[in-house]
């Protein structure tokens, strides 16, 4: 499982949101797991959660990425 977050307290809802759209849909249907969002403070954070095209080998996910350790 891996992530990509979309953030910005100067940026509108609709923009975030698209942008996470447009990403979701740039891996397809079969490989995103959901779509979550916050906000605090007028920070608005969107998450598209998505499965790895393969398994990594001892790979850790921070931030979106998988480091090897």
């Amino acid at each position: 499982m891996r992530y990509e977050m979309f953030r910005g307290t100067l940026t509108s809802w609709e923009d975030l949101f698209q942008r996470a759209a447009d990403f979701a849909t740039s891996l397809g249907p079969e490989r995103v797991a959901g779509i979550s969002h916050s906000s605090d403070s007028g920070d608005g954070v969107v998450t598209v959660w998505y499965w790895a095209e393969s398994p990594d080998k001892a790979g850790v996910v921070t931030d979106g990425n998988v480091n090897q350790h």
